[in-house]
């Protein structure tokens, strides 16, 4: 389809010789947001990884906004990341540096800002996610866990990206925290036309903000479909995953 601003085509990823991805074929519609579903260690973050370049494919195709990235040189790749928005799982926010700068730690380099122009920049992004300006100095260490997931948040939307992924970003929060989460990626996709990637194994996140569902299990995608024909889906797999049983094709040992 024209319309889809990520194409993945037949794609491995092995790590010596465990093989991870091992043919995964996913489009993802321009504006639209997807959930990938998946249990521990089925490959969902090895596979947005792989998609934004931060792991190299062992074999096949990806491409963004009609774009081989396989083929592209440094200054292509730092450019598609402009594009690109990415919220870790940890947060994975640095230690040593101060909300403030963290948020504008990539934006204030990629767009050379003064010191007046990377607060203004973090305002602007930490207010976007619902958190006061008065934190700005503050440290992660200093942040309850949601908080450093909204802080997070503010610094992958800080090159207003066209695409940000999410890396299991309900994880570790409460049910009222992970809904607030959950209504800012729905908040952003509509308001910003932003499309969204998000893996998780949370089934209220996928039910909330997607508007197509993939499984991936094996190392492929087995299942595309809509949250609503989540609970009536007769793939085994898919649906001992949305209903939590114990006994079925997935081996928890």
């Amino acid at each position: 389809m024209e319309n889809n601003i990520i194409s993945v085509k037949n794609l491995h990823k092995s790590f010596g010789e465990h093989n991870v991805l091992s043919g995964v074929n996913l489009e993802v519609e321009k504006g639209k947001s997807i959930v990938i579903l998946g249990g521990s260690g089925t490959g969902k973050s090895v596979l947005i990884k792989t998609i934004i370049g931060l792991l190299k494919p062992t074999s096949g195709e990806i491409f963004i906004d009609g774009k081989n990235i396989n083929n592209f040189t440094s200054d292509e790749r730092a450019k598609m990341l402009q594009k690109c928005g990415f919220l870790f799982q940890a947060g994975a926010l640095f230690d040593s540096l101060s909300v403030e700068e963290n948020i504008t730690f990539f934006a204030g380099r990629l767009y050379n800002l003064s010191a007046n122009k990377k607060r203004e920049l973090a305002e602007e992004k930490l207010n976007a996610v619902g958190l006061s300006s008065r934190i700005l100095p503050l440290f992660p260490s200093e942040l309850s866990g949601g908080m450093q997931k909204r802080v997070s948040f503010a610094r992958s939307i800080c090159t207003n990206p066209e695409i940000i992924f999410f890396d299991e970003p309900t994880t570790g929060l409460d049910p009222i925290m992970s809904n607030i989460i959950n209504e800012l990626i729905i908040d952003f996709k509509n308001k910003q036309n932003v499309t969204c990637v998000t893996i998780t194994h949370d089934m209220n996140s996928a039910r909330m903000i997607a508007d197509k569902v993939s499984m991936i299990y094996d190392g492929k995608i087995i299942w595309n479909g809509t949250p609503n024909e989540l609970d009536d889906c007769n793939d085994p797999v898919v649906n001992q995953f949305v209903h939590g049983k114990t006994s079925g094709p997935i081996q928890t040992a």
